[in-house]
């Protein structure tokens, strides 16, 4: 690629951000003079890019909205990252794989042979999400409701009628939910898009609420850790582990793993009970010595007995 090439192809990926760029931001962003981006954005149009010069102290160049483009041009990086994001288009838990291989498909026949066999080198197989995947439709008028802020209306997996003031949607693990204001319950409640099939039309126009926590990630995150507003366990306890940090902090999940100076390491775990907390550490198969709390040391106790009835009821002792 020549070098007025690969610079009209860094201009145009640029412009493709939809927002206005000043032309002195883009000389130095590309390294030439203001009289180059104007003469690059020239020859961008006589390809057939609609570019519309915005004049004021903020004008600048930006692309024109809702203009049909002709076929993009991707630079090698832009290349693999579509590559990555079709191909685990299934891990999103949306229904959308087909199209997503059609979209790799046509893009891929705009592309030089060389960004083409790059494109060919990258297979990966992404997350099962079987059974849980999310129509797009779903997806498509749950977020016009957020957007727009009407209620929603639509029935769960049991067929029952429910309507909610939508907030937010959130996708975690591949699974997505909506966050509403349930108005037949009169409180906050979590959704899953894969469960629900929404009613049309929507209904009235509402004032949002003010989410019980700082945005919707985090109250997500808290709910599912048994909270109503702080994104903690209920129960976190504290233990020595006898392995060295390298086989502890790759499974210990969100929890705090410090290396101590003899080699072993100091975890700091939650979960939804003190018994849950107390499985998280025995599932490591190494020695420990638990530091606190007090619940946790009850619970080791309290297991412990069990355990042990559980071995004599086995042996017939």
């Amino acid at each position: 690629m020549t070098g007025s090439s690969a610079r009209l192809l860094a201009l145009l990926s640029v412009l493709q951000a939809q927002r206005v760029w000043p032309g002195s931001v883009l000389a130095e962003r590309l390294g030439v003079t203001p009289r180059t981006v104007r003469r690059d954005v020239d020859r961008l149009r006589e390809l057939g890019y609609s570019i519309r010069a915005v004049k004021g102290p903020d004008g600048g160049y930006r692309m024109a909205a809702g203009s049909d483009l002709p076929p993009l041009l991707f630079d090698d990086d832009q290349a693999v990252a579509v590559a990555v994001a079709l191909q685990n288009a299934p891990a999103s838990g949306v229904d959308l794989d087909v199209a997503a291989e059609r979209a790799l498909a046509a893009i891929r026949q705009v592309m030089p042979s060389r960004l083409r066999h790059r494109i060919d080198g990258i297979r990966f197989s992404g997350v099962d999400t079987a059974g849980l995947r999310v129509d797009p439709a779903v997806l498509e008028a749950v977020t016009a409701a957020v957007r727009e802020h009407r209620t929603l209306r639509f029935d769960d997996r049991e067929g029952e009628p429910r309507r909610c003031q939508p907030h937010a949607i959130v996708a975690r693990h591949g699974r997505w939910y909506v966050i509403g204001w349930d108005l037949d319950r009169d409180d906050w409640r979590i959704y899953r898009l894969d469960r629900m099939s929404p009613r049309t039309p929507t209904g009235a126009v509402f004032t949002p609420r003010e989410l019980p926590a700082a945005d919707a990630r985090t109250y997500l995150s808290a709910r599912l850790k048994g909270s109503d507003t702080v994104d903690r366990w209920p129960c976190v306890g504290e233990v020595v582990i006898e392995l060295p940090l390298r086989e502890v902090a790759p499974f210990a999940g969100d929890g705090m793993v410090e290396e101590l100076a003899d080699g072993s390491c100091r975890v700091s775990i939650g979960s939804w009970s003190w018994d849950g907390v107390l499985a998280s550490v025995v599932r490591f198969g190494a020695p420990f010595t638990v530091m606190g709390p007090e619940p946790l040391h009850t619970a080791v106790r309290d297991v412990g007995a069990r355990l042990a009835a559980a071995d004599r009821d086995r042996s017939g002792g």
